[in-house]
């Protein structure tokens, strides 16, 4: 069966600096015509930062959407054109303090595949470094260093309601 639309035109509605959204009108695989709000992003990346504890380092930050502090992996937005390992050793030391000595790709996540092209490339980090903190000048994080079974409590729970953590959590327990 063809899945397949094909874009006839693109209209660009907003371009910022996290973001793009464009409307795209396509053809159907029956022929109809329709149209498709899409969200651009660079991406980003996720990091399961695990210390010699087999403790799971996190962090507690506020996220405007939700008006609530959420306990997330370390994580950020990739820059135009950056590699994603490099964007992952970055983000651990800037909101944890520890430069990654090794880092393997578990799973690249599609976010919201419906109306979005974010991709976030999620990472393991089990050997690091102390190095030095350094949020970016709008993020205000507390580090949380918590036990493997007491983060999957926390998914359980709903303490823990972010995806990209959720799934890089769930993702590293073939490594712990």
């Amino acid at each position: 069966m063809n899945f397949k639309e094909i874009t006839i035109s693109q209209k660009y509605i907003h371009k910022g600096k996290i973001i793009n959204l464009r409307v795209d009108e396509v053809e159907l695989p029956s022929g109809r015509k329709s149209s498709r709000e899409i969200v651009e992003h660079n991406g980003g990346v996720g990091i399961v930062a695990i210390n010699e504890k087999k403790e799971i380092i996190l962090v507690k930050q506020f996220r405007k959407p939700f008006e609530e502090v959420l306990i997330e992996i370390p994580a950020g937005k990739l820059e135009k054109g950056e590699e994603p390992i490099k964007c992952a050793v970055r983000e651990l030391e800037e909101e944890t303090g520890k430069k990654a000595l090794s880092l393997k790709l578990m799973n690249i996540l599609y976010t919201s595949p419906g109306f979005s092209n974010e991709k976030l490339y999620i990472y393991l980090c089990t050997e690091m470094e102390d190095g030095k903190v350094n949020p970016d000048e709008d993020e205000n994080l507390e580090i949380m260093y918590v036990k493997y079974e007491d983060a999957l409590n926390m998914i359980y729970n709903g303490e823990i309601k972010d995806a990209k953590t959720i799934s890089g959590i769930l993702a590293a327990k073939k490594f712990i």
